[in-house]
C-alpha cells in the first residue's frame, strides 16, 4: 500500500524513477509464458519515495506476487522499467537530474522539449516490443506513471502506440500546444482509455493543468476520467492507489485473456 508522501523542494526536479520493480527478462521463460497482461509505471525519485515504493509492493512491487495483489495468477504482469536518464535539466539551471525528458520550464504554457521526449519514446518502444515478443498481446498492456512519468506515458501511447489497453497519469499534465494534441487531431481510430488523478492542493503541477489536459484529450476522442482529490499535494495517497488498482483489474480481466 502506498501511503501519502509529500513532495519536497528537494524533489522539485519533477521525477526520475525509483529502482526497477521487477523485470520479465529476469524470470524463467516458463514463468513468463503464464503472464497475459502488462503494466509499466514510473514513480519519481526524492525524499520519502523509497518508503512509498516499498509500501507499494502489494501493487506490483519487487517482491509481490499476483496473489498478494488480489489478482488471479497470470492476470497481471509488470513490464521492465527503462530508467529515466541523467541529463541536464533546464528548470534546475542545467544541473544534472534523473528525469524522463527536459523541460524549458515547469509550466503548461511553453513549448515542449520534443527532442528529449521522442528519444525516451524510442527507448520505451523497445521495452514494449520486447514484451510483445515474450507473448504479451499489445492490447493487454497498460502504461502510466506519476508526474513526469504520466506525461511520458501520454506521449508514448497517444502518439506512437494507440493500440495499447490504457494509460494512467497521476498528477501529470500536457503542455497547451502538446505534440499529443497535434497527433490526435489526425487520428480516426479508437484510443486507449485514460485514468487520471490529481490533487487540488498540488503546487508543483497545478490541478488546473491536469484538468485542462483531461478536457483537451476528451475533445480529441479519448475516453478519459479525472479523479479529483481535495487538499492533496504533489503526492499519492491510499485512496488513489486503490482506485488505480481497481481500474487496472477492470482493464485487464482474466476472462478476456482466456478467450
Amino acid at each position: 500500500m502506498i501511503s501519502s508522501a509529500r513532495a519536497t523542494k528537494a524533489a522539485v526536479t519533477e521525477p526520475g524513477l525509483l529502482p526497477p520493480t521487477g523485470t520479465a527478462a529476469a524470470r524463467p521463460a516458463r514463468q513468463r509464458s503464464r503472464h497475459c497482461a502488462g503494466a509499466v509505471s514510473a514513480l519519481p525519485a526524492g525524499p520519502g519515495w523509497e518508503e512509498a515504493a516499498e509500501e507499494s509492493r502489494g501493487y506490483g512491487g519487487i517482491r509481490s506476487t499476483a496473489e498478494e495483489r488480489g489478482v488471479s495468477r497470470g492476470q497481471a504482469h509488470r513490464l521492465p522499467h527503462l530508467p529515466a536518464r541523467l541529463r541536464p535539466y533546464t528548470p534546475l539551471k542545467g544541473a544534472m537530474s534523473t528525469v524522463w525528458f527536459d523541460r524549458y520550464k515547469i509550466s503548461n504554457d511553453c513549448p515542449e522539449h520534443i527532442e528529449s521526449i521522442d528519444s525516451m519514446c524510442r527507448g520505451l518502444t523497445d521495452v514494449i516490443n520486447d514484451e510483445i515478443k515474450n507473448g504479451i498481446a499489445k492490447n493487454r498492456i497498460l502504461i502510466g506513471g506519476f508526474s513526469m512519468g504520466g506525461g511520458m506515458a501520454m506521449h508514448l501511447a497517444y502518439r506512437f502506440h494507440q493500440d495499447l489497453a490504457g494509460v494512467f497519469a497521476l498528477s501529470s499534465f500536457l503542455n497547451k500546444d502538446s505534440a499529443v494534441y497535434q497527433a490526435l487531431k489526425k487520428n480516426e481510430s479508437v484510443l486507449p482509455e485514460l485514468f487520471q488523478c490529481h490533487g487540488t492542493a498540488d503546487e508543483l503541477v497545478l490541478y488546473s493543468w491536469g484538468e485542462e489536459t483531461n478536457k483537451m484529450l476528451k475533445s480529441l476522442g479519448v475516453s478519459a476520467s479525472l479523479h479529483t482529490f481535495p487538499n492533496l499535494h504533489h503526492e499519492l495517497n491510499r485512496t488513489e492507489i486503490e482506485k488505480l488498482k481497481t481500474w487496472i483489474v477492470e482493464k485487464l480481466p482474466l476472462e478476456a485473456a482466456n478467450k
